[in-house]
């Protein structure tokens, strides 16, 4: 038997690599994924001694391979709170900039210690080398009993995750977080490849059957559905291709939701959209930062907001406010759809250009390739401006996080004396770290927070939020004094939580949000909660209770506005429709009227009064309901779908 114990090298590290990793990113190691990832480890640590090819130099490569990849993945989930997909390694060349540079060497530091605890494996295969049995020639019978093992593990743990439902269901649409729990991170990586690399489908098919939108017990004498003219049963019997027929089947079976009573109450107005880096309700203070009290609590204050966390953190949270669309996992959607010139008609920068505007503008004060902005930003119709391409002029591009109030002070000009306009900003003053040196925002604010009794990251925090307050302070103001406040929609969203208020070096990693929520917050559902504003000078202040998320958005403001569109072909709904709530997680958790279930511990927590007879059934439907959204805007971006269905030159498209 010891001629085969050096089999045994690699699994272990693998294993091992797999439980620190776990460990780092505040993964429970011993759940329910367990088995599938310690048969991976051991499946992946043998083919690992297949490459190296028992020899000593291939052993140290390949272990040197995988301390660095795990290390990679651990510092990378220490910053973004997520893993890292393969596709982000296109954009790698943006973490030179000096800025950004400056982030992840700290991260580095920050983590340095867990680094050196991966790097364990390759050190003792360092010291032990001359130990190693390797250099004697291996049996022939020795190779054909260990791919024989091989090969049985993974014939095992393939079979594991396809008789026990609970994997297969994780892993119906692949999302790299979810699987890393289920799977292990080695196995997830070659999921990324197959599925977002090489584009190969997953097989997953659209259930028509289920709906989450339901018609009201009285049809509306009044109201109309907010649906387009679109006849998906001839399209469908015309389409040859598997995908958008599909799609047409499944738009087609889906009920639309109805106007009411606050459709078109914007009709007519400017807007301006903004989408805020790291923004929260948490970051909403009376005496802090008083102009987004005033505007939270005389505009529309939406008390059950989310705004979940996708693959590519900033990316995909701004694609998600500002295109209604669940971002495609595996990818830049974003970047994708620009480069593909992907339709979207019910954005509100198409919408505007389709009533009569000549020209919509976006701007951001940071790098203005930042995440191909210069790529999406245009195919979205917008005249965009950042650091780079005209905003250097009025923001010190030598200051980091750069400012939000020196954006809008230079930038307002440019459209607030125009009849009617449409005008978008991505903000970067909340942009983490949130600590008083590194961050020139929070320093700049250090003593607007000093008083405050809590720790300094919380205060940071706080402070470099206050530039964004300051920022919407002064557009207030320039639209006072140019007299069209009270024709003017503000809307303000977070990209995602501030998960640079993690300290991954504390047990308890989220006490800097329980510092600023004032209890202990739940780490599950709670921590996305976040604020939404919508608001216009003098309007009737209104406190909303339904569940929503950024997905909400867009179908909101189109019916806000007046817009035609079809609501059939979002996968968020109009806040103030029938609709019922639904707020859809990265990881297929979700939380409706009903309740909240947790695709971790496949638990669902009913909401105090609430009853569901047969409660399976539900979790059932509404996983299927969940998957759908998912599948069908990950097919849009896909297909080009929208372009299908509405005439482009229904719209203007600049």
């Amino acid at each position: 038997m010891k001629k085969y114990l050096h089999w045994a090298f690699f699994p272990i590290s693998i294993i091992y690599c797999e439980f620190w990793l776990r460990l780092f990113s505040g993964e429970n190691f011993f759940n329910f994924g367990i088995f599938t990832v310690m048969l991976f480890s051991i499946f992946f640590g043998l083919l690992a001694q297949f490459i190296s090819f028992n020899k000593n130099v291939g052993l140290i490569i390949v272990q040197s391979l995988l301390s660095v990849w795990y290390s990679v993945q651990t510092v990378y989930h220490n910053i973004f709170g997520t893993y890292m997909i393969l596709y982000s390694l296109n954009g790698a060349g943006q973490i030179t900039e000096s800025e950004m540079l400056g982030e992840a060497f700290i991260a580095i530091l920050k983590s340095l210690w867990q680094v050196l605890i991966l790097f364990v494996p390759l050190l003792l295969l360092v010291i032990g080398i001359k130990k190693f049995k390797t250099r004697r020639k291996t049996e022939k019978r020795e190779k054909i009993t260990a791919a024989s093992v091989t090969a049985s593990v993974l014939i095992i743990t393939m079979l594991l995750r396809i008789i026990i439902p609970h994997y297969h269901d994780k892993n119906a649409i692949f999302e790299i977080n979810t699987s890393v729990s289920y799977n292990g991170l080695l196995y997830s990586e070659v999921l990324d490849f197959v599925y977002s690399i090489l584009g190969v489908d997953n097989g997953y098919e659209l259930d028509s059957d289920v709906e989450n939108e339901v018609e009201p017990e009285e049809k509306p004498t009044v109201y109309g559905p907010n649906m387009m003219k679109i006849d998906f049963e001839t399209l469908a019997q015309q389409e040859t291709n598997a995908t958008v027929k599909s799609l047409h089947e499944y738009f087609g079976s889906r009920t639309p939701t109805y106007q009411n009573e606050y459709t078109g109450m914007f009709k007519g107005y400017n807007l301006v959209q903004v989408t805020a880096e790291g923004f929260s309700y948490l970051a909403i203070d009376k005496d802090i930062t008083p102009t987004l009290y005033k505007m939270q609590q005389e505009g529309f204050n939406f008390t059950n907001f989310y705004t979940p966390i996708w693959g590519v953190s900033t990316s995909d949270g701004e694609y998600v406010a500002t295109t209604g669309l669940v971002p495609k996992g595996g990818i830049w959607s974003y970047s994708t759809s620009g480069r593909n010139n992907i339709f979207f008609p019910f954005v509100m920068s198409q919408q505007f250009l389709n009533d009569g505007l000549q020209t919509v503008r976006g701007y951001h004060n940071h790098t203005y390739t930042y995440y191909n902005r210069h790529i999406s930003h245009k195919n979205m119709g917008f005249n965009y401006k950042g650091i780079g391409n005209g905003l250097e002029k009025v923001v010190n591009p030598k200051c980091w996080p750069e400012s939000d109030l020196e954006m809008l002070q230079g930038t307002t000009s440019e459209y607030v004396g125009e009849d009617r306009f449409m005008t978008y900003y991505m903000t970067v003053s909340g942009h983490l770290r949130y600590t008083f040196v590194g961050n020139r925002m929070a320093a700049r604010h250090k003593d607007a927070v000093k008083h405050l009794n809590l720790s300094d990251n919380a205060k940071a925090y706080l402070a470099c939020n206050i530039e964004l307050d300051l920022a919407m302070e002064n557009l207030l103001t320039s639209l006072e004094q140019a007299g069209i406040a009270e024709k003017t929609v503000i809307v303000i969203t977070p990209d995602h939580y501030p998960y640079g208020l993690e300290d991954k070096e504390n047990v308890d990693i989220y006490h800097y949000f329980d510092e600023l929520a004032g209890h202990k917050i739940d780490p599950v559902f709670e921590l996305y909660k976040s604020s939404l504003i919508i608001y216009v000078k003098g309007m009737q202040p209104q406190t909303v209770d339904k569940y929503c998320s950024a997905l909400d958005i867009i179908p909101t403001l189109n019916n806000l506005f007046g817009f035609e569109y079809d609501s059939r072909l979002l996968p968020g709904s109009d806040i103030f429709s029938t609709a019922s709530p639904l707020v859809m997680f990265n990881n297929r958790s979700f939380i409706t009227d009903k309740g909240t279930y947790n695709s971790k511990t496949g638990e669902f927590t009913l909401f105090e009064g609430q009853t569901v007879e047969d409660v399976d059934a539900y979790v059932s439907s509404m996983k299927k309901v969940v998957n759908n959204k998912f599948k069908t805007s990950a097919q849009i971006l896909d297909t080009n779908y929208y372009a299908k269905v509405i005439d482009r030159t229904h719209l203007y498209s600049k």
